[in-house]
């Protein structure tokens, strides 16, 4: 049986005119593996870490005083990333009561979970570089077009950072809040949605730094950076995220969706997180005519549960370093040897990287920095852009513009 190929500058070409352009309804899609694949202002990695470096720094910081409890912990349970650990505190802290288990009842581990979140808020309580930074990057790609519907940022991370990018260069958004004291939540202006378009949509799915729940449960946003009001990665997620404000968030992702001729494109998501996961896969089944393309920092072979969606749904596209999954069609990656125009030689440049000695030839964009430059460097288009055929853009989008 001959393996598929798939020709990256067929589909970087299409994708470039489809950002270029400013007329497309394009969302994104933030994971956790965006600002992990991000530098601190000193240079060095990562900015905030993901879940392995999380568990490690947060574990550590709490070994002093829970040092039996954590390890007694690790013993029972297969994995040790933080969101299993999470979990069994979580659950030990609603049925055991006065019953001990590993030294602790149930209200010592309600205390043991109210600190592993806080120390999940310290440590994704950091700054953007004053420096340009990938996130600073994609809000100048926002910002610098005319566009006919809004940007729509869907992230699960708690972190400010595209706050602080968006309101460096004085960039308008919206997201979910009203008001200056107390800002409140407004389901009504989300599902309306009739903002102008120069105000990007910045829905935080799993909540945000600086959330916090008034008396009567009603959650505020306080402009400060505490980590009270979060959906954190536990087996709670999906209880708490059929509640206000988070329901009203994933409806916003659902009907995103199931508008014609939309396109979602995410970056740093694994897709294992099942209550966001149903809601894209649903939505996909149910519209045709929108597309998302999920950019994977890892080979094809290890992204499984972005394959198992690119199985179900044609409008579902994978792009890995080493290949893809797009229309259905499994197939490595296959650079043709001319260029599609003669001055497409840097353009390539910013999503493929040409093999040497030590390192193979890689499709780039997996990871944010490459990824953010390639979106900024598409407003040089009309001086680079080859000829495309109407199928590339077909297949580059899921429907032919």
């Amino acid at each position: 049986m001959t393996e598929s190929v798939h020709n990256p500058d067929q589909y970087m070409a299409a994708l470039r005119t489809i950002v270029a352009q400013g007329r497309k309804r394009m969302g994104f899609l933030i994971g956790a593996g965006a600002p992990a694949g991000m530098a601190k202002p000193d240079g060095s990695y990562p900015l905030i870490p993901a879940v392995a470096g999380l568990t490690e720094q947060v574990l550590n910081s709490l070994d002093t005083k829970y040092e039996p409890v954590i390890t007694a912990l690790k013993t029972d349970l297969t994995k040790h990333d933080i969101e299993t650990v999470l979990s069994r505190v979580r659950s030990f802290s609603q049925f055991l009561g006065k019953q001990e288990v590993h030294g602790l009842d149930g209200a010592g581990y309600k205390t043991l979970g109210t600190d592993i979140c806080n120390q999940i808020g310290k440590i994704v309580s950091v700054d953007l570089p004053n420096s340009s930074s990938a996130y600073s990057e994609i809000v100048n790609w926002i910002t610098g077009a005319a566009r006919d519907t809004a940007i729509e940022i869907f992230t699960t991370n708690y972190d400010l950072l595209f706050e602080q990018a968006l309101e460096a260069v004085r960039a308008p958004y919206f997201d979910g809040f009203s008001g200056s004291s107390q800002p409140f939540f407004d389901p009504v202006t989300i599902a309306r949605n009739d903002l102008p378009p120069r105000w990007t949509r910045l829905w935080k799915l799993h909540g945000s730094l600086g959330w916090s729940a008034k008396e009567n449960g009603e959650v505020i946003r306080t402009g400060g950076t505490s980590s009270t009001h979060l959906v954190f990665p536990e087996h709670l997620k999906y209880d708490q995220t059929q509640k206000a404000p988070y329901a009203a968030l994933f409806d916003r992702l659902r009907s995103f969706l199931s508008l014609q001729d939309t396109l979602l494109i995410s970056i740093g998501f694994s897709y294992s997180d099942a209550h966001v996961t149903s809601r894209i896969d649903e939505a996909l089944a149910g519209n045709p005519y929108a597309s998302v393309f999920a950019f994977q920092f890892k080979p094809l072979d290890d992204e499984i549960a972005a394959r198992e969606i690119a199985k179900r749904r044609a409008n579902f596209s994978v792009y890995c370093p080493d290949g893809a999954k797009v229309n259905g069609t499994r197939g490595r990656w296959s650079l043709p040897s001319e260029l599609p125009s003669k001055d497409w030689g840097p353009i390539r440049e910013t999503y493929w990287r040409q093999p040497s000695d030590d390192k193979p030839a890689q499709f780039l964009l997996g990871a944010i920095e490459p990824f953010a430059k390639f979106f900024a460097a598409s407003r040089s288009l009309q001086a680079y852009s080859p000829t495309i055929e109407p199928t590339a853009l077909s297949d580059a989008s899921g429907a032919t513009k």
